[in-house]
């Protein structure tokens, strides 16, 4: 993620303002005061699929506040999603004000008056994109603002795990694909808003792709259960069976097939791993949830053409299997 700003080669006596300045440009006009006499070096990285801006942040203590003439000012109408890992910020907003610590995740309104403290040093990614980009009800919206949403359980977990995975993986995606990957992450929020308003069922179709996200993340993390199948799968995500091999149609494959395709790709993997005499094929196979080794053997070179014993002995001559 390129650096679009650091103040760490100014001296202490200048870094308040030009940090100013690079908040405001980064996010939306915002009063920033430094808490130190002698301001902490501070610095900004950014990157951007589409409308979605992200921004990892880290800094000393500090208090940001989006007034009423900053927005009276620019009127600018976005949503920033934060999410901390250094430090705890206070959020205050909509008459309400909360602790968000390392590992949560907060959303705030450019729109509306806003207040963020930090007394010590912290980093957060920011995810800022236009309101209208999120498909919820303003109501469900104004609901969960400065509201600390755990990163450690349940959707708001899968939404965390989602937006910082993208971070992380934005440098490397293509304008299209991270266009789509966005716009992704924010049908996955919508979703988490309207759990979190008691809207459950789906009111639009970009919240079916959300949920065959959700179906997804829950597969690659049972992928080693031999039991995992669609009825036990459906049933963790309160959608029928139906439904779900529906989700995947959309795909054009079957559940079973996409199970399966990613079983064998973690196989694939794993055989070509340094050393691999030391782990026998079936081994492999039952790690990712094969239990039958002949049934692995024949998925395996339907697949890829050579048989799994082939394929890691070419991972032992060094090669990467290239052409298969």
């Amino acid at each position: 993620m390129p650096v679009v700003l650091s103040t760490a080669s100014l001296p202490p006596a200048d870094r308040a303002e030009r940090w100013h300045h690079a908040v405001s440009h980064t996010f939306v006009p915002l009063d920033v005061r430094l808490l130190q006499e002698e301001p902490s070096p501070g610095r900004i990285a950014g990157d951007r699929l589409g409308s979605l801006r992200i921004s990892q942040v880290q800094a000393g203590p500090q208090v940001v506040t989006r007034s009423r003439r900053l927005i009276a000012r620019d009127g600018e109408d976005a949503l920033i999603l934060t999410l901390q890992q250094r430090g705890a910020s206070l959020k205050e907003q909509d008459g309400r004000e909360t602790r968000v610590g390392p590992g949560e995740f907060s959303l705030s309104d450019a729109a509306r008056p806003f207040r963020k403290k930090v007394q010590g040093p912290f980093r957060f990614t920011s995810f800022q994109f236009p309101r209208g980009d999120l498909s919820v009800r303003d109501e469900d919206l104004r609901a969960v603002t400065a509201t600390a949403f755990s990163g450690r359980e349940g959707g708001a977990a899968l939404v965390a795990s989602y937006f910082a995975r993208l971070a992380r993986e934005a440098p490397h995606l293509d304008p299209c694909a991270g266009r789509r990957f966005a716009a992704t992450a924010l049908d996955l929020l919508a979703v988490l808003i309207d759990e979190r308003g008691g809207r459950h069922a789906p009111r639009e179709p970009q919240a079916a792709a959300a949920t065959l996200v959700r179906v997804k993340d829950h597969i690659l993390r049972h992928l080693s259960d031999p039991e995992l199948s669609p009825p036990l799968i459906a049933a963790a995500h309160f959608v029928s069976v139906r439904y779900l091999h529906k989700l995947f149609q959309a795909d054009g494959v079957t559940v079973g097939e996409w199970i399966r395709t990613q079983r064998l790709e973690r196989c694939r993997r794993d055989l070509l791993r340094p050393a691999p005499g030391e782990q026998s094929v079936a081994a492999v196979a039952r790690r990712w949830g094969f239990v039958s080794p002949s049934h692995f053997s024949r998925a395996f070179r339907a697949a890829y053409g050579v048989t799994p014993r082939e394929w890691q002995r070419r991972g032992s001559a060094g090669t990467d299997g290239a052409g298969f």
